[in-house]
């Protein structure tokens, strides 16, 4: 094992708490919902059988998508907040002088970095996503007992494994996808002495005030939704043949996912702004 990469990461889990604090109390507040309509599940399942397979499908598992998109949706949240922090801060308070006068050098600093977000924050959501709908599971179980309804009516709706793999496939296609975001995050942290969310995001909002105005479109704005949330069109079909939302498997595309341009050009700017990361980490002075 790498020792000064794990133990870059490790000092990035002790100084930055919110990368596991953040999803789990948003996970928490969103729980505590679940346990609210808990009231009316019984009655809810036993008029299940009015409604069609579709219908089914989507009351039974809502809640457990809700509380996986929350925490994906936190997870990335936090991952933009710590990468636009994540360089600027060590020079601000001046401790970027102590962190290099240690045998680690800028590279493994700021690929440890650039690893929250990529890998660290989707294995954590993965964990907390499973907990917290293997709880749910189990207490809807219960509640269900308790009243007298049959709880296997649940299980059977609820293609439990088919979501896990869903979710294996899904939180790698994020994360690959949104790595150009977090690498020219750490590259304006890394560049920027103040303000670094408004370095990050001011260029994008000129190019698209200017393109509407000169041309009345704008395709950077076009590009920033596409960057955002394209993950979603490469990596799922729900209209394609033989596509059932009651099947989760059958609604992936890792072909598509995987041969879209997007994607790989994405990966190619997101190694070159980490690799200009690593270049101002060196050059840098503290602020």
């Amino acid at each position: 094992m790498n020792r000064p990469m794990y133990w870059s990461v490790r000092r990035e889990l002790w100084e930055n708490r919110s990368i596991y604090l953040a999803p789990l109390i948003v996970v928490a507040v969103v729980f505590l919902g679940f346990l609210f309509s808990t009231i009316t599940l019984p009655h809810r399942m036993r008029t299940l059988s009015a409604f069609d397979a579709a219908k089914q499908h989507d009351a039974v598992t809502m809640p457990y998508s809700a509380i996986a998109g929350v925490t994906i949706l936190t997870a990335f949240i936090v991952g933009v907040f710590y990468c636009l922090d994540a360089l600027h801060a060590e020079r601000r308070d001046r401790s970027v002088l102590f962190w290099k006068s240690l045998p680690v050098s800028d590279r493994t600093t700021v690929l440890a970095k650039a690893s929250i977000p990529l890998v660290v924050l989707p294995v954590l959501s993965f964990a907390i996503i499973m907990t917290a709908q293997m709880i749910m599971l189990l207490f809807s179980s219960v509640v269900l007992l308790m009243s007298g309804v049959n709880a296997a009516t649940l299980w059977a709706r609820l293609p439990l494994i088919q979501m896990t793999l869903a979710l294996v496939y899904s939180l790698p296609a994020i994360a690959l996808w949104h790595a150009p975001i977090y690498g020219w995050l750490l590259l304006v942290s890394a560049w920027a002495r103040r303000a670094t969310f408004l370095w990050a995001a001011l260029p994008w909002l000129v190019i698209g005030i200017f393109e509407r105005m000169a041309f009345g479109a704008s395709r950077g704005e076009s590009f920033v939704k596409y960057r955002l949330a394209g993950w979603f069109t490469q990596s799922f079909d729900f209209k394609g043949p033989g596509s059932d939302p009651s099947q989760p498997l059958t609604l992936l595309t890792p072909g598509k996912f995987l041969s879209t341009p997007g994607l790989w050009i994405g990966l190619a700017l997101a190694a070159a702004f980490i690799a200009g990361a690593v270049r101002l980490r060196r050059d840098r002075e503290p602020i």
